[in-house]
């Protein structure tokens, strides 16, 4: 129950936002490619933001 009211931190943020971006590049994959890529280059730059504030 104490779960429910704790704060996420900004890499929990990050995490669901490099999730949630990933699935969506996943659905453009068989749409449209280039929509697809620049989403996959969006997540990984939220990835090494993740590995930057975890190295710290």
């Amino acid at each position: 129950m104490f779960g429910l009211l704790k704060k996420k931190s900004e890499i929990e943020k990050l995490q669901e936002s490099y999730k949630k971006i990933m699935e969506e590049a996943f659905k453009l994959q068989a749409i449209n490619r280039t929509n697809s890529d620049k989403k996959y280059l969006e997540a990984d730059n939220i990835l090494k933001k993740i590995e930057s504030l975890q190295s710290k």
